[in-house]
């Protein structure tokens, strides 16, 4: 049984990695080349791919263009990872047609849990908030990282120290929330003393509308999804 693949990049590698280290080689084509890529890459393979399982891993393709690419082809699956699948701690979102068998759901599992967890969803529209929060999520917590080291860095703190202070806050702070039975809002009540330094900083969140603004950022990564999937699938 073989895993062929079409795109060598970095999400490519990670699989890789992750298979050979499972030992899991099942017969399935998995596409993980750049959206705009896509239509070139697959039009030589238009009629023969008959009986292979298909799975995409690119942003915005959306399954009936990338079936009509492959002339006509239906054994599809599309799933969207992340950058931590790098280190074996990623996150892909799935969606199965519904023509998809469980065998084929089962074997598109395998190959992405080599690499992290995974969360199936409903709808293929779905995938666009997926891309959304889980795979362009990794940019937002960098950026928070580096916001919190530069704040510490501007507070007097020197800079190599307060990167390290603002890393790992993050990592065990997420660690804290991946281990505990109660949900983050529960946690941050915790640390948050009436009157306290971290209630003054959550104030500034509130009154600046912080909540908002990210959700705003986020519907603008989701509404940017199914834009792609609009340009890139017309002929």
């Amino acid at each position: 049984m073989k895993l062929a693949f079409i795109g060598g990049g970095n999400m490519a590698s990670a699989l890789i990695g992750g298979l050979i280290a499972q030992g899991a080689k099942p017969g399935t084509l998995l596409l993980a080349v750049k959206p705009q890529d896509m239509r070139a890459a697959v039009g030589p393979l238009a009629g023969k791919l008959r009986g292979k399982l298909v799975i995409s891993v690119a942003a915005g393709i959306r399954l009936r263009d990338l079936s009509r690419w492959l002339g006509g082809h239906a054994r599809l699956i599309r799933c969207m990872p992340n950058t931590p699948a790098l280190i074996g701690a990623g996150i892909a979102g799935l969606y199965a047609p519904p023509a998809a068998s469980a065998a084929e759901k089962r074997r598109a599992e395998r190959i992405l849990r080599a690499v992290g967890k995974v969360v199936w969803v409903k709808d293929e529209s779905l995938l666009d908030p997926v891309t959304a929060v889980s795979a362009s999520g990794p940019a937002y917590v960098f950026w928070f990282i580096e916001q919190l080291a530069a704040a510490g860095t501007a507070l007097g703190l020197e800079p190599g120290a307060s990167a390290q202070l603002a890393l790992e806050t993050v990592l065990g702070s997420a660690q804290l929330a991946a281990a505990a039975k109660e949900p983050p809002s529960v946690l941050r009540e915790r640390v948050t003393s009436r009157g306290g330094t971290t209630a003054a900083a959550l104030k500034v969140f509130e009154d600046e509308a912080l909540a908002e603004r990210f959700r705003r950022a986020i519907e603008a990564a989701s509404r940017r999804g199914a834009e792609m999937g609009d340009l890139l699938g017309k002929d």
